[in-house]
């Protein structure tokens, strides 16, 4: 089925060949990906997508690869959870959570875009693969690449958190730590894609990169029995994954497979690096650079280069954009493990702390079915909550020892972490 037709400029309009190109020549505008939408809708139904396997590639109608998955053939398809203990606490109706903390292989929302971009990259013919990343990217490129047996090379803030860098070398990549931050990494990075002709999944793959994000929206449409939801909170960090959602959304009501989409989308940030959430806020579309300084490292681009399109789908679907604070992210994540038993990384703690002030603002009515997108594992950033949580009780092997802790612990009173042990 010829179903992409190239690609086009985001801004000016002109058209280019499905290439690896990311940016128009002209106006210097962002590429995307262009379907031929009648022709996939011809072809593509309800039916022939339930039939197809349990993965992003039961969507492959609408991703931008020719051939058969190189990569990634079980990835996607995440649990789409009811969360009543989370819907309790916060006071609303309905909630979901879309949880890609368990997406295969490396517990991230990244797969999707990665098993797209590194087939795609296959299909062009490189052989060697490449990103800058603030963690999650680094891990999934460098998967990717070892099952694709394909050289790579991941670049990194050098202060990144230790989970992600040996969720990373595992893989054994080329792995380079660059003493700045994302910003400083990405603007090398374009220098060095220039250069050394690497296919780079963010730079000169992008256009088809950002379309495997797409299906993180086609699935909770398709797990809520086609039809899409009134809300969907989103952590933001380049904006890609936002716009993408939206465009996904918007891509089923066009092929018939969904009914109207009056889906509110909404950016959640930290405080310490907001700049689509502050343009949102101030009601502008000049996206600000900041300087990040937050414990989400893994949101923490002062510079997004997809801010701008963040901005106007917030706009278009009506929705807004929320700040928390570190103590909040840290809040976030504590309440979403202990409601719904599901561990996020800090990421996850500003979209819940970001929800929960939505709603709390009137912004989310209390009666709206809503969804928040939770995008990667807290396994990888277990520093941020440590001395934050309830420590452990020690005791020694006896009965006794067990009752004197427990009648402890049901009073209220603290143990130190040593003194049930010492006793006799």
């Amino acid at each position: 089925m010829p179903k992409v037709k190239g690609l086009k400029c985001r801004e000016c309009g002109r058209e280019y060949p499905a290439e690896p190109l990311h940016v128009c020549e002209f106006c210097f505008g962002p590429l995307e990906v262009a379907y031929d939408y009648p022709a996939i809708k011809r072809a593509m139904t309800r039916k022939r997508i339930e039939a197809g396997p349990p993965s992003i590639w039961r969507y492959q109608d609408l991703l931008p690869i020719e051939g058969e998955a190189a990569v990634g053939r079980h990835c996607g398809m995440t649990p789409l959870i009811k969360a009543t203990n989370l819907a309790k606490a916060l006071g609303v109706k309905e909630l979901y959570v879309k949880n890609d903390t368990v997406n295969h292989p490396t517990l991230s929302f990244k797969d999707r875009v990665v098993a797209v971009a590194v087939t795609k990259a296959m299909e062009f013919g490189f052989q060697v693969v490449a990103c800058a990343s603030t963690g999650n990217l680094a891990n999934s490129v460098a998967a990717h690449a070892a099952e694709a047996n394909l050289e790579s090379f991941i670049f990194v803030p050098a202060d990144l958190e230790q989970g992600k860098v040996l969720g990373t070398l595992i893989y054994n990549p080329n792995l380079v730590a660059v003493e700045g931050n994302y910003d400083e990494v990405n603007r090398l990075c374009s220098e060095i894609a220039d250069k050394y002709g690497w296919a780079f999944v963010n730079i000169n793959i992008r256009p088809y990169y950002a379309e495997g994000s797409k299906t993180f929206g086609y699935e909770i449409a398709e797990q809520l029995g086609w039809r899409a939801p009134d809300h969907i909170v989103v952590p933001a960090a380049g904006g890609s994954l936002i716009t993408k959602i939206w465009k996904g959304l918007k891509e089923l009501e066009t092929l018939g497979l969904i009914k109207e989409c009056k889906t509110r989308m909404h950016a959640a940030q930290a405080a310490g690096c907001g700049p689509i959430v502050n343009s949102i806020k101030e009601g502008s579309d000049t996206i600000k650079p900041v300087k990040p300084k937050t414990i989400a490292k893994s949101l923490a681009i002062g510079n997004p280069a997809d801010g701008y399109y963040a901005y106007k789908v917030v706009v278009e679907s009506g929705g807004y954009g929320e700040h928390a604070t570190d103590e909040e992210i840290v809040d976030g994540m504590k309440l979403l493990a202990s409601t719904e038993g599901i561990f996020s990384e800090t990421a996850g703690g500003v979209t819940v702390a970001a929800t929960k002030r939505l709603i709390e603002t009137g912004v989310v009515p209390r009666d709206d079915l809503i969804v928040i997108s939770i995008t990667g594992n807290g396994l990888k950033t277990q520093e941020a909550v440590v001395g934050a949580l309830k420590p452990a009780t020690y005791i020694k092997p006896a009965l006794r020892s067990f009752d004197e802790a427990l009648g402890r612990l049901r009073s209220g009173a603290s143990i130190e972490p040593n003194l049930i042990a010492s006793r006799s």
